[in-house]
C-alpha cells in the first residue's frame, strides 16, 4: 500500500471509532431523554392527578357529613361539584396510565367510587323526601367505602413512586452503562490509533533510516546497489533509484579506475626515459653542460621523479582496488621492518630537525606480507615529518593488545580538523592541515595505506586534535 493509502486507511478507521462513539452516545442521551419525558410528562402529572382526586374525595365527604346531619340543597350541589371534579380528575388519570397493576387500582377506585355515590344519592332521595336516614344498612356503610376508596388512592400513589424510581434507576444504569462504553470505544480508538501511527511510522521510518546508512556507505565509498526495502511503493522507488545510482557511480569509478591504470602505464615509460635522458645529460655523456643547463635539467629530473611516484602510486593504488595485487604472507616480527624504516627516514628527520622516537614491546610474530607493511609505514612516517614543525618530534609504538598487534604513529604537527577526520583514507583527498598550511601531495598515500591494511584484515584511524598533532593507528589481527 501507498504512503497516501496507509494514511487515509488509518485515518478511516479512526473516524469510524469516533462515529461509533458518537452514535452510541447519541442512542444512549435519546434513552436518557425518554425516559425523563416520561417522568416530567406521565409520573408528575399522575402525582397532580392523585392529589386533586384525593382532595376531591375527601371535600365531598365533608360536604356528605353536614348533608347528614342537617339537609341543605346548597351543600348538596357543592358535593356534586366535588364529585365532578373527582371524575374529571379520574378520566385524565385513566387516560395517562397504561394496562397493568395501576390500572387495576384505578378500576377498583371507580368502583368503590360509584358505590360511594350510589350511597350518597339513597340518602339524598330520603332527605328530599322528609324521611329519615336510616339507622342500619345492610352490606358495607359508606364510611367503609369511603376508606377503600382512600386506600385505593395510596395503593395509586405507591405505584407511581415505584414506577418513578423504576424509571430513575433505569436512568442511571442507562448513564453508567453509556459512560462505561464510550471510555472503553475511546480506549479501543486511542489504542488503535497509537498501533496504527507507530505502523505507519515505522514502515516509513525504518527503510529512510536504511537509506540514511546506506547515504553514508556511499560517501564512504561503497557503492554497491544492494538496498532492498520492503516498504511503500514511494519510498520503494526511492530505493531503486538509489540502487541504480550506486550502480552508475561504482561504473564511473571503475572507468576511472581504468582510466588512471591505463594512463599511468602509458606515462611511465616516456616519463622513465625523460628522466634517464635528463641524467644521462647531467653526467655529461652528451657534451659539456653550462651551469645555467645544469640547473634546469636538474628542475627536470626533479619533476620527473615526483611524476614517476604519482604514476606508481596510481598504477598501485589501482591495481589495489581491483585486487590485482599479489600479497605474499609469511610469519615475520614488526620490529625490524620498524627499525629499518626509521633507519631509511633518519636523514629526512635530521634536515629538518625533527626526533625520530620509538617504543616496541614484546610483540609477537605476525603473519603478514612484509614489504606490503614496510610501505604503510613509509608513507604514514613520511606524512608525519612532512607536517611535523622544525624541533618537534614523530614517535612510533608497537604493542600487544586484545584486538591484535597494535602500531601508533605520533607527530607534533599542527593536527587535523575534526571534521575532515573522517575523508582522510579517501583518494585524492588531501586535507589542509589545522594551520593552514598548503604542502605538497597526491592524496594517495592513505588510500593505499588502508587498502594495505584492510587487505591483512586489519583496520586503521587517526585521532587529532587541532593545535596537538595526530595519532595514526593500524592493528594487524595475530
Amino acid at each position: 500500500m501507498t504512503i497516501f493509502s496507509r494514511l487515509m486507511l488509518s485515518y478511516f478507521a479512526l473516524l469510524v471509532m469516533a462515529t461509533a462513539v458518537s452514535a452510541y452516545s447519541i442512542i444512549q442521551l435519546g434513552q436518557m431523554r425518554g425516559i425523563t419525558h416520561s417522568i416530567i410528562l406521565h409520573d408528575t402529572n399522575m402525582l397532580d392527578l392523585h392529589k386533586n382526586m384525593a382532595d376531591a374525595l375527601l371535600s365531598a365527604s365533608r360536604y356528605e357529613k353536614n348533608i347528614a346531619v342537617m339537609w341543605d340543597p346548597a351543600l348538596y350541589q357543592s358535593f356534586l361539584i366535588s364529585k365532578k371534579d373527582f371524575e374529571r380528575y379520574f378520566e385524565e388519570a385513566r387516560g395517562l396510565v397504561e394496562p397493568g397493576e395501576m390500572q387495576e387500582v384505578l378500576i377498583r377506585l371507580e368502583r368503590n367510587h360509584r358505590t360511594y355515590q350510589s350511597l350518597i344519592a339513597e340518602d339524598v332521595a330520603l332527605l328530599e323526601a322528609g324521611k329519615p336516614l336510616p339507622e342500619n344498612r345492610s352490606g358495607d356503610d359508606k364510611e367503609q367505602v369511603l376508606n377503600r376508596a382512600l386506600e385505593d388512592l395510596t395503593q395509586l400513589r405507591a405505584l407511581i413512586h415505584h414506577t418513578t424510581f423504576s424509571k430513575v434507576k433505569t436512568l442511571d444504569e442507562a448513564g453508567v452503562k453509556a459512560q462505561t462504553m464510550a471510555v472503553v470505544i475511546t480506549a479501543i480508538a486511542f489504542l488503535l490509533g497509537l498501533v496504527l501511527s507507530i505502523s505507519i511510522t515505522r514502515s516509513i521510518v525504518l527503510p529512510l533510516s536504511r537509506m540514511k546508512k546506506k547515504t553514508v556507505e556511499i560517501a564512504a565509498g561503497k557503492l554497491e546497489p544492494d538496498l532492498e526495502l520492503p516498504s511503500p511503493p514511494e519510498v520503494g522507488a526511492l530505493a531503486q533509484a538509489f540502487n541504480t545510482m550506486c550502480a552508475r557511480l561504482k561504473e564511473v569509478d571503475r572507468m576511472k579506475t581504468e582510466f588512471f591504470s591505463l594512463m599511468s602505464h602509458e606515462l611511465r615509460t616516456p616519463l622513465t626515459s625523460i628522466r634517464e635522458g635528463t641524467n644521462l645529460f647531467l653526467e655529461g655523456k652528451g657534451g659539456e653542460v653550462t651551469d645555467k643547463q645544469r640547473k634546469l635539467l636538474t628542475i627536470i629530473a626533479e619533476e620527473s621523479n615526483r611524476l614517476i611516484r604519482l604514476v606508481n602510486s596510481l598504477l598501485d593504488l589501482s591495481k589495489l582496488e581491483a585486487g590485482m595485487v599479489p600479497f605474499h604472507f609469511t610469519e615475520y616480527d614488526l620490529p625490524p621492518l620498524i627499525n629499518r624504516t626509521l633507519d631509511e627516514l633518519m636523514p629526512l628527520a635530521e634536515s629538518r630537525g625533527i626526533r625520530l622516537e620509538k617504543d616496541i614491546g614484546e610483540v609477537p610474530r605476525v603473519a603478514m606480507d612484509s614489504e606490503r607493511i614496510r610501505q604503510v609505514l613509509r608513507n604514514l612516517l613520511g606524512n608525519a615529518l612532512k607536517f611535523t614543525p622544525h624541533g618537534g618530534s614523530v614517535r612510533v609504538e608497537a604493542q600487544l593488545t586484545a584486538d591484535g598487534l597494535r602500531v601508533s604513529i605520533t607527530d607534533t604537527g599542527p593536527g587535523i580538523p575534526r571534521e575532515h577526520i573522517g575523508s582522510i583514507f579517501e583518494k585524492f583527498r588531501q586535507v589542509s592541515p589545522a594551520d593552514s598550511r598548503r604542502l605538497e601531495g597526491t592524496g594517495l598515500g592513505l588510500a593505499i595505506v588502508k587498502h594495505i591494511v584492510h587487505a591483512h584484515g586489519g583496520s586503521i584511524w587517526a585521532e587529532s586534535e587541532a593545535g596537538h598533532g595526530s595519532t595514526f593507528i593500524f592493528v594487524l589481527p595475530l
